[in-house]
């Protein structure tokens, strides 16, 4: 090999150095990218139109009728298929 293919030590030492530099500047450049992820959380957060007390009321009450409606109807439909399997014995 020749002189000039042949890497030096101080060369390697020199990429070495680069590359630990290059790590704590990703390092750096996470925490940065993280502070301002939470920032923008926070702005959206902003935008964002939170449904009035009347409203969650309103909906609410819905979810419960939805909720105790289907109760009812599967509590009527197991009580029809039991009492057929009672007459089918």
């Amino acid at each position: 090999m020749n002189k000039k293919n042949k890497p030096s030590k101080t060369n390697k030492k020199e990429k070495v150095a680069k590359k630990t530099k290059v790590q704590a500047k990703k390092k750096e450049n996470l925490f940065k990218k993280f502070i301002n992820f939470l920032k923008d959380v926070r702005k959206e957060l902003g935008k964002v139109r939170w449904p009035s007390k009347k409203e969650m009321v309103k909906y609410a009450s819905a979810t419960l009728a939805f909720v105790i409606f289907f109760a009812l109807f599967f509590l009527l439909a197991d009580g029809i298929i039991w009492g057929l399997k009672q007459v089918m014995r």
